[in-house]
């Protein structure tokens, strides 16, 4: 029962070890796609649109 019961210890604490560092590197991952995009460079109309539901950007960072 001893061996039973320290082998399901060892894996509790192996699956919270596991979800400790797929959380860590999730959010690194957020952190590196944060500081790599460019989000005020995304492709826009330049001139004012005419018609609806053509957007441009308030000011162009480009």
């Amino acid at each position: 029962m001893t061996a039973m019961r320290s082998r399901s210890r060892w894996l509790v604490w192996t699956l919270v070890a596991a979800g400790l560092l797929l959380f860590v590197l999730a959010n690194a991952h957020f952190f590196y796609v944060a500081f790599r995009s460019q989000p005020e460079c995304v492709g826009h109309l330049k001139e004012r649109a005419n018609g609806s539901g053509q957007y441009r950007a308030a000011k162009s960072a480009c």
